[in-house]
């Protein structure tokens, strides 16, 4: 039986297929590669291509393969963007999850682990954030997560789907032998940008407001390494084929760095100037968010390789430094 990856194309979802058949699993990809790339996805992998709000196209990979659960990474992620255009959140994000939900009812397949997010909290109240502090999304991207988050709930006492949830936060870094990374196009995640800075792909680094309410007055955050990610979701899959009811976790390191942090850490390890300037602030941030992610690690067992930045950093300069065009396909 296989695992079927939506989103398996993007980054945290190629990252997920390559751990997975590491592991020996089944992979089936599915991916309309809006955003992803079809270099990064690992070749041992079965990949479709199209939109998972295609009911036929869900239906035809459904009946070609055997498929056990899935792990649900396919969305819009830009939260700038979800202010502009909520619609196109909404329609895609929440309207995803409506169609795979009836897929997966149809063909019987009964555990999903899903990509939320840090932004289902809205504003914290209080540091750090635990998985039963109230979910109020300040931006269209965080609320078309949280509405899919309770679609899965009302999805596992209608049809017995039984679901994990798994909020991430900041998520950097790539895979330790540099053969795939992140890359977007436009990039919009911080530690990127600072890679792309160090190479002279752009002239300087925008932090986006120094105002905030921190220690230094830029954003901070917590951050968590795409491999550690992943090995979260595999915890998550064999936790639900254990029985074990739906549930929620924070993903993140539990420490938090501010942007100027970062980009001091940044020109540590790469050795580079990264000029650096302060600009406006973006509508929706929040000034910090910081994960309890004690409940992953007892839980699921969760136990992060990367608790250092300067190590996630690392392995993100390994990959730009060695690919400095990414994937280079744009399709």
């Amino acid at each position: 039986m296989a695992i079927l990856v939506c989103g398996g194309a993007g980054y945290i979802g190629s990252h997920m297929v390559k751990r997975l058949v590491e592991n020996g699993e089944d992979v089936v990809v599915a991916d309309n590669l809006s955003t992803g790339h079809k270099k990064a996805i690992d070749p041992q992998a079965k990949f479709y291509q199209g939109d998972i709000r295609d009911r036929a196209f869900l239906d035809r990979i459904f009946l070609n393969e055997d498929i056990k659960a899935v792990v649900h990474f396919a969305a819009f992620s830009i939260v700038p963007e979800s202010m502009s255009e909520p619609l196109k959140y909404f329609d895609n994000n929440t309207g995803g999850m409506i169609t795979l939900l009836e897929a997966m009812r149809d063909f019987g397949i009964k555990y999903i682990v899903f990509s939320s997010t840090a932004a289902t909290y809205g504003i914290p109240e209080h540091m750090p954030i635990k998985e039963t502090d109230s979910q109020k999304p300040i931006n269209p991207y965080g609320l078309s997560k949280l509405m899919m988050e309770h679609m899965m709930a009302w999805a596992d006492k209608a049809y017995g789907i039984k679901f994990v949830a798994l909020r991430y936060f900041n998520v950097a870094g790539a895979a330790p032998d540099g053969t795939i990374g992140e890359d977007h196009g436009p990039e919009t995640h911080l530690v990127p940008i600072i890679m792309q800075v160090a190479q002279g792909k752009r002239p300087e680094l925008s932090i986006f407001g120094d105002d905030y309410n921190t220690p230094d007055g830029t954003n901070v955050r917590d951050y968590v390494h795409v491999m550690d990610l992943a090995d979260a979701h595999i915890l998550a899959l064999k936790y639900l084929e254990d029985n074990n009811q739906s549930n929620a976790f924070n993903l993140g390191s539990s420490t938090g760095f501010s942007n100027k942090q970062m980009l001091e850490a940044a020109r540590e390890v790469t050795g580079k100037e990264i000029p650096a300037k302060i600009a406006a602030r973006r509508p929706g941030d929040p000034d910090s968010l910081i994960a309890a992610s004690d409940k992953a690690r007892s839980v699921l067992g969760w136990k992060p390789q990367y608790d250092d930045v300067h190590d996630i950093i690392a392995t993100a300069w390994k990959w730009h430094s060695t690919h400095p065009k990414g994937y280079d396909d744009r399709n």
